[in-house]
């Protein structure tokens, strides 16, 4: 499939022993926990587990609620070089998701916060099991398209992806593995916004 300008996606970038080891290593590391997010108004649980990574100063307001990084784990702070390699850009954070089955999801949203500049680079890295991840043009809701996120697999997105698409991780009925999604971003000081 050819994808829009903007999107890259590397499948297989990690090898399958690395990515099993990596999935691991994170699972073990990260401390996981519920988000408050704010839908329709009213503050809920967000549907998956999450973690805000970074270094000091790389807060970050998502949903109208502020999150300030926790530091970098082992195993991810040894993988941040290769990922900044992949992705052209030094990430200074990343978030961590994980969806323990498929009534897990993300809706509709773009990377488009403030903190990450008018045209930021994403860089996502899926690990454990596969999942559909959707798109759709935000001016032209008709234009969309899906891809599965395998094990190991890098999904890049740049340029205008985030200005002028949306994207989702759907929920599913179908029985699914624990799926960790690890989106290392470059959060902009407070000076530079």
């Amino acid at each position: 499939m050819d994808l829009p300008d903007g999107f890259e996606l590397r499948v297989g970038w990690l090898a399958q022993g690395e990515a099993d080891a990596l999935l691991e290593a994170v699972m073990a590391q990260v401390p996981w926990e519920v988000h408050r997010i704010v839908m329709f108004g009213k503050p809920v649980d967000s549907p998956r587990l999450s973690c805000w990574i970074g270094d000091p100063g790389t807060g970050y307001v998502y949903s109208r609620t502020r999150f300030e990084p926790r530091p970098w784990p082992p195993a991810l702070a040894a993988l941040r070089p290769r990922i900044d390699a992949a992705a052209g850009v030094a990430m200074n954070s990343v978030l961590a998701n994980l969806y323990r089955d498929g009534r897990d999801a993300m809706g509709w949203h773009s990377d488009d916060e403030p903190e990450l500049g008018p045209r930021p680079v994403i860089a996502s890295l899926s690990l454990g099991g596969t999942r559909r991840f959707a798109v759709k043009h935000r001016r032209d809701p008709e234009r969309k398209f899906t891809l599965e996120l395998p094990h190991g697999s890098l999904l890049l997105m740049h340029g205008d992806s985030q200005s002028a698409w949306k994207h989702a991780l759907p929920r599913t009925a179908r029985p699914v593995p624990a799926r960790v999604n690890l989106t290392f971003r470059q959060v902009r000081p407070a000076s530079a916004r």
